[in-house]
């Protein structure tokens, strides 16, 4: 008897209904189609992996489900490898077509498309892969980038349209999910941001409608970027809205021309976060090597004390350490306490990056491949080609938490210190230790490292390490590939040349 002929849609990091454009292709082919999410063992064990991205798809996954359960489709949601599933539910239906979005994904994931797309040839099964937010693949360099994400992203947002299946079309073979880990994906923490589609939508109209109007005088605020911040990062991570989508809203939202400036300032960003992707779609190394391989030359120190200090929050400089504890606590800080972070362990405690980029991996609820290993190494100083930041996170403390409110709600040692020690309690006398309850050593470390001894050994050594014959030469590879040039104005300047 002759199987059914069906085509596949697999979802990846684009878990919505709308502006989708696989389950576009799958409505207007002919044939029925099957909905599928993998939790991929493989993938699932990669050290870059936490439950807290597990129960975001879950969820996510979850708001499908009751969406499309009107018109007969479901989201088969398989706990097996790829092309595992693929074998099974080619021994039961005739697959004719896949439709997908291209995955911008780490190494493990590129090479599992590669075995998949192979399997697919070897059974004359047709993969369309669809462009994911502007991400161009097998570019070798980034001339006219620029122009083609503009264009990309100005299209028409498609409009998805559900026909009522005549039947749910079922799996045979069981794909449940193991016990332990269904329980594990079945709660959801209430300090992280609720998941799925609409909830992606109630964060950026918010921004939009008001929250989004100090945008840029807060965003370097540990507490009030919480709010002012558009907030949608973990929902553009897994795809519950697209970056097409956020920047219509934004660009065509009435209150556009009262808060332009704060507008335009999200608009910058989401292009970064297409720019940092397309960087990673084209050196995926920068997961797990210097992408400036002079910097492999440089030796670090490995103190697994500090490492321990840093990741627990527990330096003994109130401001790493409560952004530390509230990341790992709500899944969330802002960027520059982010860069931070990452500045104090490769810089002032001379860790080598590879042993904190996991870690935060992990903790981060919007993790972007795409986005984090870039911009990690930019920070950690291994590019070559960007400015190295040192941030002091005492000056950083003053600055952006001057009262001290971010510090004394996530630290709680320090909650009844009065503002001019919260920055510096390490400065207290023992009289004044005793007065405010706080014994550091006992109650709060003292810091682990000096800052003005640690920051200037760090400066000469990254410093120092720029003139390396191989970094320099390693700047020019890596300008050639990621710098963008605009190659009508190249030509021109061949011509003037000329």
């Amino acid at each position: 008897m002759a199987r059914e002929r069906v085509n596949v849609v697999w979802l990846k990091k684009d878990l919505r209904l709308q502006d989708h454009e696989p389950l576009m292709r799958a409505e207007q082919s002919e044939l029925p189609y099957i909905i599928i999410y993998l939790f991929e063992p493989g993938l699932m064990a990669h050290p870059d992996c936490s439950t807290r991205h597990l129960q975001f798809i879950y969820h996510s996954l979850l708001e499908m489900q009751r969406h499309l359960l009107p018109y007969n489709l479901k989201v088969h949601i398989v706990n097996a490898e790829a092309i595992e599933a693929f074998q099974i539910i080619q021994s039961q239906y005739d697959i004719v077509q896949v439709f997908s979005h291209q995955e911008s994904g780490i190494q493990l994931s590129w090479e599992r498309d590669k075995k998949v797309a192979q399997w697919f040839k070897e059974l004359d099964i047709i993969w369309k892969e669809s462009q994911r937010d502007g991400i161009l693949r097998g570019i070798k360099n980034r001339d006219d980038w620029d122009k083609q994400w503009y264009s990309n992203i100005n299209l028409p947002l498609i409009k998805n349209e559900f026909t009522v299946a005549d039947r749910i079309i079922h799996l045979n073979h069981s794909f449940e999910l193991e016990a332990s880990l269904l329980n594990d994906l079945s709660a959801y923490p209430n300090q992280f941001q609720p998941a799925g589609e609409t909830n992606a939508w109630k964060y950026l109209k918010s921004f939009t409608a008001d929250r989004g109007k100090n945008y840029q005088r807060h965003i370097s605020k540990p507490s009030e970027s919480r709010t002012s911040c558009g907030r949608i990062s973990p929902y553009l991570s897994w795809g519950n809205i697209s970056i097409k989508q956020a920047v219509h809203h934004v660009k065509l939202h009435p209150n556009y021309e009262h808060n332009k400036r704060a507008f335009n300032g999200i608009l910058t960003r989401l292009k970064w976060h297409c720019h940092f992707i397309q960087k990673f779609e084209v050196e995926c190394e920068y997961e797990t090597d210097c992408i400036n391989r002079g910097y492999e030359l440089l030796n670090r120190d490995q103190n697994p004390a500090f490492l321990k200090a840093w990741k627990t929050g527990k330096t003994g400089y109130p401001l790493v350490d409560a952004c530390m504890r509230c990341l790992i606590e709500t899944g969330w800080i802002n960027f520059r306490m982010r860069a931070m972070l990452v500045s104090f362990l490769c810089h002032h405690l001379d860790q080598d990056w590879r042993d904190g980029v996991y870690f935060l991996a992990r903790q981060f609820l919007d993790y972007e491949p795409g986005i984090h290993y870039p911009q990690f190494q930019m920070q950690a100083g291994t590019t070559g080609i960007n400015t190295v930041r040192m941030y002091n996170p005492i000056k950083q403390s003053m600055d952006h938490d001057p009262e001290g409110h971010f510090i004394k709600k996530w630290v709680k040692e320090l909650e009844d210190i009065p503002t001019e020690f919260i920055h510096e309690p390490f400065k207290m006398t023992s009289m004044e230790q005793n007065l405010y309850g706080l014994v550091l050593d006992e109650d709060y470390p003292s810091p682990i490292v000096d800052l003005a001894e640690s920051g200037k050994k760090a400066r000469a050594k990254i410093w120092g390490h720029r003139k390396h014959p191989t970094v320099k030469e390693e700047n020019q590879r890596i300008l050639a590939t990621h710098v963008r040039r605009n190659t009508s104005q190249s030509r021109t300047n061949r011509k003037k040349r000329t």
